[in-house]
Parts: structure tokens; C-alpha cells; sequence
């Protein structure tokens, strides 16, 4: 059902740009469309923790709790009073973790997630629509997919003229390196990629964007972490800003190091002056990655994780999962900053195009 009592609105009435996020997630993508100018209606999300998060921040949007798969658009246009071909822009970013070379071992062997058949249901919400434009964002891995190629085709039958490209969210005013697949699409006419920023955002940036006295009542950055005394010892010798575990000299490796070939970074430490590793959902845990605070003897927080995510400071995520359900939904979300930059060329067609 829907979450929320707004009124809906039509764009042919209000002049405003209108955009509805499906996977919405925790509400990144929402946050940087709503920074962009978008004015975001409807949401869907299936996961009640998305869900819980993304109304404590968008307490005026429609949101579907639901399975995408069992919402029919009709319910959609109706709710929102949208005919077809009104709305600007559909929006998101279907689960990933079928595609992700995470899931399949560094790309070593494929899997039959079933949720990778989610692109199909981005799909059917295009078909009954008809959006003026499209952006979807997922890992780079689908852009070899066969779905994904459908996907395309499917599209260019329906008129829309299609471009993807693999960009990194650190050349966009994110502080982490993060390459994502950016899909575009525009209802007869063709839709630019964002710009690189012209200067790149650090650890450093990110973490100053903390207020000192806010930090302290923040549950965000305030939930602990319980370690061996030996884990403990290994972080407290790692150098640093931007240590590694492999610069303590003599240093014996914990048992389940030996022999393991993967994720060279656990239990680094992050550089100051330097972007971040990506954010993942175990981006609180040093043993998935580099992830530990540059100076302090801690991995970073879920705040800080957040902030390396260009959320705001004030951005609520939900703790009644516990803390690494909180850290998948700040790990998984489209970084609202990439969003942003993107979205803003977007509207700019959009603007263009209907002559306002």
C-alpha cells in the first residue's frame, strides 16, 4: 500500500519536473533528484528498512512498500493522477547483487540470482508510463548481460534513444571510488552524461562535514564494535593514514589470512588526502576491506560511512535491524552527490525540450 497522504500532482498543471524512484532503497537517488530540482512523487521499495529510512526523510512522497512485481502501474498513474507520457523521469536502481562480481567471486562464475530478472520490471513501469527519460544505475558487470540487452532493445522499440557509459562516482564529487553502470534514455530525443567535477573530494572533505558537538547524539556514529584482543592489537599497529596490515613488519597472519587471495585491503586504513574505497555493506567491518578510520583505532562509523556517500549529516537510517543491516542500506545506496550531478543535466533536457 501507500505510505503517505499527499496529493498528487501533474506536471501539465504545475511546470514543475516530476520523478518517481523505483528500488528506492534508503532514498539516495531521491535526495540527489530532489537536490537536482526534480520534485520526487512516488517511491517503491520492497525492503521494510528501505522503506522505514526513506520515509524518516521523505515524509511527503508516496511510497509503495511492496514487490514490484505485484504493483500494477495502474495503481501507480492513479495514485499519483499521472496519464501516460506525463511523467519526466523514472528512475533507479534495480538489485544489484546478482550482477556483482562480489556475488560471483571476482567474476569467476555466474549466478542465477533472481533478482536480476528486476530489470524486466523497470521495464514494464517504462511501457505504461512512458517517461520522458529514463536513468538507471547498477553495477558495471550487467552491461554484458543478455537482459540487458533486451532491456535496450526494448526500449529503442518504444522510441527512446539509449547511451550507457561505466563512470567512476570519485570524477563526480564523490569521495570513494565507486564505477557504476549509468543508463539514459530520452523519449525521442538524446540525454547528455554529467561533467567531471573539476576537483576531487577526499576523506578528509568528507568527514569535516561532521559537526564535533552533533557527532556526540548522533546513533550513527556513536554504535559499537566488539572485537578479539588480537584483532584489536593488529588495527592499533597498522600505520597510520593509509596503512596497511602488510607494512607491520613481523606481523603473524590471523589464520583465516593465510592462503586467501581476495580483498587485499582488510584491514587497511583510509588516507586523509585520498578518495575511499567503495562503500559496500560490510563498510564497517575492517575485514572487508580498507575501511579503517585514518587516524583513529576504529573501523569508521556508519555516520562516516554515510558521509563518504555524500548523504548529509542529518540523513536518518534506520538501527532497528541492527548496525550491519544499517551499513547494506547506507553500502547499497546510489550516492546522492553522483545522483545529483547526473540529474541536473537531465532536467536541463528536460527544460529544453518542453520549452518552459
Amino acid at each position: 500500500m501507500a505510505a503517505s497522504n499527499i496529493e498528487p500532482r501533474r506536471n501539465k498543471v504545475t511546470k514543475k519536473v516530476l520523478a518517481v524512484d523505483l528500488f528506492s532503497g534508503c532514498g539516495g537517488l531521491t535526495y540527489g533528484l530532489q537536490r537536482a530540482g526534480f520534485d520526487v512523487i512516488g517511491a517503491v521499495e520492497n525492503d521494510a528498512l528501505s522503506v522505514q529510512s526513506y520515509v524518516a526523510n521523505h515524509k511527503q512522497i508516496v511510497v509503495w512498500h511492496r514487490d514490484i512485481r505485484k504493483l500494477p502501474v495502474s495503481v501507480v498513474m492513479r495514485t499519483l493522477n499521472l496519464k501516460e507520457g506525463e511523467l519526466d523521469l523514472l528512475a533507479g536502481c534495480p538489485p544489484c547483487q546478482g550482477f556483482s562480481t562480489l556475488v560471483t567471486n571476482n567474476g569467476r562464475y555466474h549466478v542465477d540470482d533472481p533478482r536480476n530478472a528486476l530489470i524486466y520490471e523497470f521495464l514494464r513501469f517504462v511501457r505504461g508510463l512512458m517517461p520522458r527519460a529514463i536513468m538507471l544505475e547498477n553495477v558495471p558487470d550487467l552491461a554484458q548481460t543478455t537482459r540487458f540487452r533486451r532491456f535496450r532493445k526494448r526500449l529503442e522499440e518504444l522510441g527512446y534513444v539509449c547511451r550507457f557509459k561505466i563512470l567512476d562516482a570519485a570524477e563526480f564529487g564523490v569521495p570513494q571510488r565507486r564505477k557504476r553502470l549509468v543508463f539514459l534514455a530520452g523519449r525521442g530525443m538524446e540525454i547528455g552524461f554529467a561533467h567531471p567535477a573539476r576537483i576531487q573530494y577526499t576523506v578528509r572533505n568528507a568527514f569535516n562535514r561532521l559537526n564535533a558537538k552533533r557527532a556526540k547524539s548522533d546513533p550513527l556514529h556513536n554504535t559499537s564494535s566488539k572485537r578479539t584482543k588480537q584483532v584489536q592489537r593488529l588495527i592499533e599497529k597498522v600505520p597510520k593514514n593509509g596503512g596497511s596490515r602488510t607494512d607491520i613488519r613481523g606481523l603473524p597472519q590471523l589464520r583465516c589470512h593465510k592462503n586467501f587471495d581476495g580483498f587485499y585491503d582488510i584491514y587497511g586504513r583510509m588516507s586523509w588526502d585520498d578518495i575511499a574505497p567503495t562503500i559496500t555493506s560490510g563498510c564497517i567491518n575492517p575485514s572487508k576491506g580498507r575501511f579503517l578510520h585514518p587516524r583513529k583505532n576504529r573501523p569508521i562509523t556508519l555516520r562516516e560511512a554515510a558521509l563518504l556517500q555524500t548523504f548529509p549529516s542529518t540523513y536518518k537510517i534506520s538501527l532497528n535491524g541492527g548496525k550491519y543491516k544499517a551499513a547494506a542500506l547506507i553500502g547499497n545506496a546510489f550516492p546522492p552527490e553522483f545522483a545529483r550531478r547526473q540529474a541536473t543535466i537531465i532536467r536541463r533536457h528536460l527544460i529544453s525540450d518542453r520549452g518552459d
